[in-house]
């Protein structure tokens, strides 16, 4: 079992920077593909950045360049670094957790972008 729980979101004007980051529990993180979604009221959850077990990355269109994921396995963290924020970046963002048929979600936390 694997809990997952997102911190570091609030309110920022367009053009700034937050970093989101996800602490996890549990054994076996290192082998677990890590990801990052978010969720705008009204619309679909959309995978904003992905990291492999091995250090692979890949990032959503909208902010590719803009926002950058990484991990810490030793202190099982995952983090979300993003930059140049712009008022449709605004949604929950959840931290998610996959290794085969282990699927695990975080609780989400908001980000507000706004003037």
């Amino acid at each position: 079992q694997v809990q997952l729980v997102e911190s570091g979101g609030g309110s920022v004007q367009p053009g700034g920077s937050l970093r989101l980051s996800c602490a996890a529990s549990g054994s076996l993180f290192s082998l677990y593909n890590m990801e990052w979604y978010r969720q705008a009221p009204g619309k679909q959850r959309e995978l904003v950045a992905a990291i492999t077990s091995v250090g692979s990355t890949n990032y959503g269109d909208s902010v590719r360049g803009r926002f950058t994921i990484s991990r810490d396995n030793a202190n099982k963290m995952v983090y979300l670094q993003m930059n140049s924020l712009k008022p449709e970046d605004a949604a929950v963002y959840y931290c998610r957790s996959r290794w085969g048929p282990r699927d695990y979600w975080g609780q989400g936390t908001q980000v507000t972008v706004s003037s």
